[in-house]
């Protein structure tokens, strides 16, 4: 098993927080964004925005404005990319070569920055959320 050095944890004066797990022997890193937003901390009537937002984020940017733009970006590197919703977080991530963190970080931290929200793909993706949602109901253990 490659050995791994330590972790490092860095606050900045503005609260971001950076957490950096080198392992030794790996060529590739992984640039995680993790938002505190979630269904727990949701109201009934915003309830389901943050899996929503989620979504929405990888509609476009200001730099990228259409989602083709924002994938075919990362798929030119060969990259894994995706987001995710729980309780309590929301996380958005870039696994790609090592070589390309630079376009990893740099995605990242413009969906994470500068996502447009344009009325025509907030229409859009309404339905894919309602056909989310059909699918775990029709998925007995998932909608227990």
């Amino acid at each position: 098993m490659p050995s791994a050095k330590p972790f490092s944890f860095h606050t900045y004066p503005n609260g971001l927080r950076l957490i950096t797990v080198p392992l030794a022997g790996t060529e590739s890193i992984t640039v995680l964004v993790l938002v505190a937003t979630g269904s727990r901390y949701e109201t009934k009537n915003i309830n389901g925005i943050s899996h929503f937002l989620e979504h929405m984020m990888f509609k476009g940017t200001v730099k990228r404005p259409k989602s083709t733009d924002l994938s075919l970006e990362l798929d030119t590197i060969g990259s894994e990319y995706n987001a995710f919703t729980s309780k309590e977080y929301t996380g958005y991530y870039v696994k790609c070569a090592a070589e390309k963190a630079e376009v990893a970080l740099d995605v990242i931290s413009d969906i994470y920055q500068n996502s447009t929200f344009a009325a025509n793909e907030i229409e859009t993706e309404r339905g894919v959320i309602i056909e989310e949602i059909n699918m775990y109901l029709d998925t007995p253990a998932r909608y227990v």
